[in-house]
C-alpha cells in the first residue's frame, strides 16, 4: 500500500505540506495530471505550459532522488480526472491520496469530484499562502474587501505564528521515469530567463533577497531596470513556497521585513497581495466567472471595436510606453508590473475597452499567469473590483513614460522605430516634425480622459 501525492501547482519538494503528510504516513507515490484542453481554454500561455512541462521533468528527479516515482498522466481537462483517478489508485493500491489546496471554482469542482469519486481517504491541505482563505476576516466574520486592514491582520498573524520550513525529505535514491511532452518545445528559448525547477528557484529567491530586495521600494517601478524578483512564475507553479520567501526575509532582514518602508517590506506587500488576490476569489467566486466585483460597473457600455483592441494588442497605439510594454508580453511572455498597470489603465480608461478583452489577453501571453492576481489586478485598474483605483484617478500614458522610463532605455528597447528619435520627441513621437514608421495616437488623452469620467459618473449616480 502507497500514499499518494498528486502535485498541481506544488512542482517540488522542499517545503511541500501535501509531500510532507503523505511521506509521514508511509511509502509515497506521486503523480502529476496535465490538462492541456482546460489550460487552453482559460486560457493558458503557451510558454507557461512549457514551463510545467520542464518543471514537471526537474519534479521527476528531484522526487527519484528521495526513492519517489512520479507518474506523469496526459488528459482532456479537470472532468476526465475523476475517473482516471479512480483507476489508477485501484491498480497502485492507493492508501490515502494528498494534494495541496487550489482556491478557484474549477479547480474546487474537481476536487470535490475527486473526494466523491474515490473510495479512499483525500486529504487536501492548506500549503500555497501565507493564510488560508478564512484564516483573515473582519471582527464581523467577513473577509475583508480592501487590502490594507488585510494585510495588517495577516501581518499580525504572522507574527505571532512565524512561518515553519519543512526539511527535506530523506531516501534511497532511484531512476526516474521518463516524463512526457506535453506541451510545444518551440518557446523553450523564452524560458531562458525564467527558474525551471524548485533549485534554481531557491538561488533565485536567495539571490534577490540577499543582493536586491533592500533597493526593491525605490527600483521596482522602472522597467529597464533588473530590480524585480522575477520569481512570479516559480511562486505561480508552486517551485518556490511563499513560506521560504518570507522565511528568508525575516532571516536576512529581520524586523524591517514587516516595516512597509522598506525594501524588504515592500516586496511582503506584493506577497501579500498574491494572499489577498486568492481570498478574494475564494470567497467571492463571481470574479472567477467573469463578473465585476463593484457589480454595478457591468453596465458600463464598454466599446467592442477590434481594430482598436488589435492596435492595443500589437503594441500600435501611438503612446510609446504602452507599445513598449505590449510588445514586451508578446516577444518575451512577461511585462513588468509598473507597465501592467499602465496598459490596463490604458486599455479601459483610454480606450474604454472591456478590461475583460485584456484580463485574458494577459492570461494567453504571461509565463507567470496567475488567474486571481491577474484579474486582481485588471479590475484595480478599471476601477471595478476591490480596493480599486478611484475611477477618477486615470494615467496619463505619456507623463508615466516620462516619469518610469526618462532615459527612454525600455522604449528604445522594444520600439526599434523610435531608436534613433532625438529624447525631445521620444515620449510625444506624434509631434516629430520628419516622418516615422510609428502610428499616430489611437486616442486624444485628455478627450478620453473626460469621457470616462463621463461614464463611471453616469454609473455612480444610478
Amino acid at each position: 500500500m502507497t500514499q499518494l501525492i498528486w502535485f498541481r501547482n506544488d512542482l517540488r519538494t522542499l517545503d511541500n505540506s501535501a509531500l510532507a503528510a503523505a511521506a509521514a504516513a508511509g511509502p509515497v507515490r506521486g503523480l502529476f495530471i496535465a490538462t492541456p484542453g482546460q489550460w487552453q481554454r482559460h486560457p493558458m500561455a503557451p510558454v507557461k505550459m512549457r514551463l510545467i512541462n520542464k518543471a514537471v521533468e526537474a519534479l521527476a528527479g528531484h522526487l527519484a532522488d528521495i526513492g519517489v516515482e512520479l507518474d506523469v498522466a496526459v488528459l482532456e481537462d479537470f472532468a476526465a480526472v475523476p475517473a482516471f483517478l479512480q483507476g489508477y489508485c485501484a491498480k497502485h493500491q492507493s492508501e490515502a491520496l494528498y494534494a495541496n489546496r487550489e482556491y478557484l471554482v474549477n479547480e474546487m469542482a474537481r476536487d470535490s469530484a475527486v473526494a466523491k469519486a474515490l473510495t479512499i481517504p483525500c486529504h487536501f491541505l492548506h500549503d500555497s499562502l501565507l493564510a488560508p482563505p478564512g484564516a483573515v476576516m473582519t471582527l464581523q466574520g467577513q473577509p475583508y474587501k480592501v487590502f490594507t486592514p488585510f494585510k495588517k491582520q495577516l501581518k499580525e498573524l504572522l507574527l505571532s505564528a512565524p512561518p515553519q520550513v519543512r526539511p527535506r525529505l530523506k531516501g534511497q535514491g532511484t531512476a526516474a521515469a521518463p516524463v512526457p511532452c506535453f506541451s510545444d518545445p518551440q518557446w523553450d528559448p523564452m524560458l531562458a530567463p525564467w527558474p525551471q525547477d524548485e533549485e534554481a528557484a531557491l538561488v533565485a529567491m536567495r539571490r534577490f533577497v540577499v543582493e536586491e530586495v533592500a533597493d526593491y521600494k525605490a527600483r521596482r517601478d522602472f522597467p529597464s531596470q533588473e530590480a524585480t524578483s522575477r520569481l512570479s512564475a516559480a511562486l505561480s507553479l508552486g517551485l518556490v513556497s511563499v513560506r521560504q520567501c518570507l522565511w528568508r526575509l525575516l532571516h536576512e532582514h529581520g524586523d524591517s521585513t514587516w516595516d512597509d518602508g522598506s525594501g524588504p517590506g515592500t516586496w511582503l506587500n506584493e506577497l501579500i497581495w498574491r494572499d489577498f488576490y486568492q481570498h478574494i476569489a475564494f470567497h467571492f467566486p463571481t470574479v472567477v466567472k467573469g463578473r465585476a466585483f463593484q457589480e454595478e460597473t457591468d453596465a458600463i457600455p464598454w466599446s467592442s471595436d477590434q481594430a482598436v483592441f488589435a492596435a492595443w494588442c500589437e503594441g500600435r497605439t501611438g503612446f510609446p510606453i504602452v507599445d513598449a510594454a505590449m510588445r514586451q508580453l508578446v516577444q518575451t511572455g512577461w511585462m513588468h508590473n509598473r507597465l501592467r498597470m499602465i496598459a490596463a489603465s490604458f486599455l479601459v480608461k483610454d480606450l474604454h475597452l472591456d478590461w475583460r478583452w485584456g484580463e485574458r489577453f494577459f492570461m494567453a501571453h504571461l509565463i507567470d499567469g496567475d488567474f486571481a492576481a491577474n484579474n486582481g489586478g485588471w479590475q484595480w485598474a478599471a476601477s471595478t473590483g476591490t480596493d480599486a483605483a478611484p475611477y477618477f484617478r486615470i494615467f496619463n500614458p505619456t507623463e508615466q513614460g516620462k516619469r518610469f522610463d526618462p532615459d527612454g532605455h525600455f522604449i528604445r528597447k522594444f520600439l526599434p522605430e523610435l531608436q534613433r528619435l532625438d529624447d525631445k520627441y521620444l515620449f510625444e513621437p506624434h509631434r516629430y516634425p520628419g516622418r516615422l514608421d510609428y502610428p499616430q495616437p489611437l486616442v486624444d488623452h485628455k478627450v478620453a480622459r473626460n469621457q470616462t469620467l463621463a461614464l463611471f459618473k453616469a454609473i455612480k449616480e444610478a
